[in-house]
Parts: structure tokens; C-alpha cells; sequence
């Protein structure tokens, strides 16, 4: 007779074989009866509406977002096609969204499709999916995207609301800039007939300083007997971010993001104290080392004591001896934390001596990375190769509605950074835009929190501020702000959290 694990072991293969074949929405006619409702009671699969499931982790608590924001844009490009079968598309300004390379979960997803009904259907963690009986563009037309049928950029500038600029601007400026030439823009301008587009997008090219392609949209339109009146429709103007022609969305977006954002954060921190001692800055960092570790892996939700990261530090330790060999995940983590806090040191002391905070930045960051994880790779826990350069598959984050972005645009994003970091003359935007951005790229498979919040201290260093801790208690606050900054916009809340830690030398101690 098959025991309870036999049987809950056979239901994990039938959910395999559904996962092997790409698949990540479940729907009811896809498992048995008894293997659905086995799942679900353990834990292992979640219900998103009636007969549509997702595959879960039986270790998330009750009400866990993780699983659905992980799983919606899959979700999303089984559900759609059951539903619309090819006729249908995201609305023209989600299109742009997912141009510009933004895949934050929205609350709401537009769909246009011909034979919608105009409804609401309500999904997981308050997001909803949203129908709407309207024309969409021609089949050959349309463009694919990992499931998400999407308007053509250019069609997507003439189809969205006006008012995308002024709700999206770092978007909307970021798919401008993706615009080469005028020619796509213009023949859709000119067979709609569109002389109230043509006048606005002339004036949201002018705002990211390409006249060229104003201009041509203006003197076309004027030939070809249209009356033309030019608006701007961003709010405001921002300072020049110089090289306008990135050909990856999510490097141009880093770039507007940061131009924009550091005007919140400049003037947030308190004065630094003028360094004078480099050495004795480098004993008050030693003597926070346990205090930082202690708190930086609570954060990331390790079990850990002063008593174990003094053992580690003291090199007192076994990975083949300490519970059961290679299990033990908390000692590992002490470890690789000491080891790259090592590491940190040395490039704090660079920037201490003088030399610029991003290129030691992106010079050492490697290095911390691997130590980091190296007690890992000599258990065995992880490949050598695990640990050479940045990850290589996606990766979530929990209870986030921002998706960090895939893969391959992690290449383009992370030299840009750097750039920013080295240009950058304030030091607190180095220190707060350094750890957002670095968390928003989401570099590597595990440790972007632990390796921003590094970033963060040799950014502290080069401004003359001593190294900052940020408390385990006070977790749910950074957290929250990070969120908003990553999926409202909104830095200030990060800012001002930060600016709330810096120490006095008095109270460093």
C-alpha cells in the first residue's frame, strides 16, 4: 500500500511533467482530482481563480505574494490565449512599460481585444486583469515579447494616453530615446492623420534634446498641409544625462532614473565629519564588524550570533564537521560574510586614500561577491563557476511587485552604474542611489542585498561618513522603501531612512 509520501511524491511528478513543458499556469483539466487537491493541501500548488492554479512552495506563509508576482507574466500568457486565442494585446501603454523594459507587476493589466467584454477579473495580492473591447494593430503587426502581445513601439507613442507622459515619465523618455529616426513615427502620423500627436510627440522629443527628429516631425506634417502646434507633454525638463542613444532600455532607464532621482536625495544627510585619520576610521570599522554582520544577515533572514561570527572570524571552523557536514547554511553565510567584509576593508581604505569610490567599486565588487560565497563553494554547496561574474537566469524578490530585469540586460546595466558612481560628485547620491540601483538590477542569483549594502559603506567612505549598520529591527521600514522606490518611483522614503542611520562619532562607538 502506498504510504502518504509515496502518494504526495507522485503528485510532485505529475506537477513536474506540467513545469517540464514549460508550462507555469495549471489549470484544472491539466492534474487529477486527487493530485490537485493533494497539492493544494500541501502546500505545493496555489489557486488563482477558479480552475487556474499556480506551483507554489509549501514554506510561504499565509497571504505570501512571492509565488504570484514570480509567476504572473507567465501566468498571464497562458491565461490571455485561453481566453482570446491570438486576438488580442496589452494596451498601448503597458506596451511601452514593457518597451522600456519595466516588467513590474502592474495592479491592473490592460488588455485590448476585439471580442472583450469590458470586465474586471479579479486576481491574487489585489491585481486585476482588465478587458476592453477595442481595435487592436494587424496580426503581422503585432509584436511578441515572452507571451505579451504588444503595440510596435512607434504605434505604442501614438496610441497611449497624453497623460502617460506626466504618470510614466522615466518610461515614456526611455522608449523616445529608443527612437532612431523619424520615418516609423511620421508614416503613422501621416496616414491617421494625426496633427494633435504629431504636435505632442515633436514636443516630448525637444524635452530629451533630440530637435533633430522635432523638427522633421513639424516640417513633414506642415508639407503634407497639416497645422502642427507643438506641446511638450512632460511636466518638467531635465538636466542633460548626455548619451541619449543606448540601445538597451534598462541602461537608458538607469540613467533617467538617477537624473532624476538624486534631485530628491541631494541635501537629505547631515554634513560629514572631515576625516583626518585613516587609520583610526579603519579600527572604528573592525570594531562594527560583528554589530554589521549581525544585523545584515538577520536581515537576509540567517540565525545568527555574536558568539557564531566570532568563531568564523577566528577561522575556529569545519564544514565537514559542523551539523551534518554541508548543511549548515548559517556558519556558511558567518563566514563568506567575514571573508568579503575583508575585502570591503581594502577598497574602504582606497577610497580613504583617495581614489574614486565607482571605479574601485566596480574594480573590487567581484571580489566580495566570491568571497562572499566562497565557505559555499568549498563545502560543495556551490560550482566554482557559480561564482564568476553576474547571474545568468532570472531571479525574484520576495513580496516585491518589481520584477528585476532579465538576464541578459544585467550585462548593460551594471557598467552603467558604475559610470553613474564615478560621476557622481554628491556623495549622498552615491550612497543611496549606489544601493538602490544595485538592489533594482538585482546582479546576482543570491547576496545583492548583503553586496549593496557593502556597496553602500565604501560609498559611506568616500563621503567621509562612518560605516553605517542598518538594523535587523527596522527591516520591514528599509524594505518598504526600497519598494517604493523600485515600483513608485519614489526615493525619498529611502533617502530620508538612510539620512535617519548616519552616526555621530560619539555615537559610533
Amino acid at each position: 500500500m502506498a504510504t502518504p509520501s509515496d502518494k504526495l511524491a507522485s503528485s510532485l511528478e505529475a506537477l513536474k511533467a506540467i513545469q517540464d513543458n514549460g508550462l507555469v499556469a495549471v489549470r484544472s483539466a491539466d492534474l487529477t482530482r486527487t493530485h490537485r487537491e493533494r497539492l493544494l493541501k500541501h502546500g505545493f500548488l496555489q489557486e488563482v481563480m477558479k480552475g487556474w492554479y499556480i506551483p507554489a512552495s509549501p514554506d510561504d506563509m499565509s497571504g505570501e505574494s512571492t509565488a504570484w508576482y514570480a509567476s504572473y507574466w507567465d501566468f498571464c500568457a497562458s491565461y490571455l490565449p485561453s481566453r482570446f486565442e491570438d486576438d488580442w494585446c496589452l494596451s498601448p501603454e503597458q506596451s511601452l512599460q514593457i518597451h522600456a523594459g519595466n516588467m513590474q507587476v502592474p495592479k491592473q493589466l490592460l488588455v485590448r481585444a476585439p471580442k472583450a467584454r469590458n470586465k474586471t477579473t479579479n486576481l491574487p495580492h489585489g491585481t486585476s486583469l482588465y478587458d476592453v473591447k477595442a481595435t487592436i494593430p494587424k496580426q503581422n503587426n503585432i509584436e511578441i515579447k515572452d507571451g505579451m502581445r504588444l503595440f510596435p513601439l512607434p504605434d505604442s507613442l501614438i496610441a497611449c494616453s497624453p497623460t502617460y507622459y506626466q504618470q510614466h515619465p522615466t518610461e515614456s523618455r526611455t522608449v523616445l530615446a529608443l527612437i532612431k529616426d523619424s520615418s516609423d513615427i511620421l508614416r503613422i502620423l501621416l496616414e491617421g492623420e494625426h496633427s494633435k500627436i504629431a504636435g505632442r510627440l515633436a514636443g516630448a522629443f525637444r524635452n530629451i534634446g533630440r530637435d533633430r527628429i522635432a523638427d522633421e516631425i513639424l516640417a513633414t506634417m506642415k508639407a503634407a498641409d497639416f497645422t502642427v502646434r507643438e506641446l511638450d507633454p512632460f511636466e518638467e525638463k531635465l538636466p542633460s544625462i548626455g548619451n541619449m542613444r543606448e540601445t538597451s532600455p534598462l541602461a537608458m532607464r538607469i540613467k533617467l532614473m538617477w537624473q532624476k532621482m538624486r534631485e530628491d536625495v541631494v541635501g537629505k544627510f547631515p554634513a560629514p565629519t572631515p576625516l583626518n585619520d585613516i587609520e583610526a576610521y579603519l579600527a572604528q570599522v573592525d570594531d562594527i564588524y560583528v554589530t554589521d554582520a549581525y544585523h545584515s544577515l538577520s536581515i537576509e533572514g540567517y540565525q545568527v550570533s555574536a558568539e557564531l561570527i566570532e568563531l568564523v572570524r577566528s577561522g575556529d571552523w569545519n564544514p565537514d564537521t559542523i551539523e551534518a557536514d554541508k548543511k549548515h547554511r548559517d556558519t556558511l553565510a558567518a563566514r563568506g560574510y567575514w571573508l568579503a567584509f575583508q575585502e570591503v576593508r581594502t577598497s574602504v581604505k582606497k577610497c580613504l586614500e583617495g581614489q574614486n569610490a565607482g571605479q574601485v567599486t566596480e574594480h573590487d565588487h567581484a571580489a566580495w561577491y566570491r568571497e562572499l560565497f566562497a565557505p559555499s563553494a568549498t563545502a560543495g554547496i556551490l560550482k566554482l563557476a557559480d561564482l564568476a561574474g553576474y547571474r545568468n537566469m532570472p531571479v525574484f524578490i520576495r513580496r516585491s511587485m518589481h520584477v528585476p530585469p532579465p538576464s541578459e540586460a544585467v550585462r548593460d546595466a551594471m557598467p552603467v552604474l558604475f559610470e553613474l558612481l564615478e560621476a557622481e560628485t554628491d556623495a549622498s547620491v552615491r550612497i543611496v542611489l549606489g544601493h538602490f540601483i544595485f538592489v533594482y538590477i538585482h546582479p546576482y542569483i543570491d547576496g545583492n542585498g548583503r553586496t549593496a549594502r557593502f556597496l553602500m559603506n565604501v560609498m559611506m567612505a568616500s563621503g567621509g561618513y562612518p560605516w553605517m549598520v542598518i538594523p535587523v529591527e527596522r527591516r520591514a521600514e528599509y524594505m518598504s522603501a526600497l519598494e517604493a522606490a523600485s515600483v513608485d518611483q519614489n526615493i525619498i522614503p529611502f533617502a530620508s531612512f538612510l539620512s535617519s542611520l548616519i552616526k555621530t562619532d560619539e555615537n559610533y562607538k
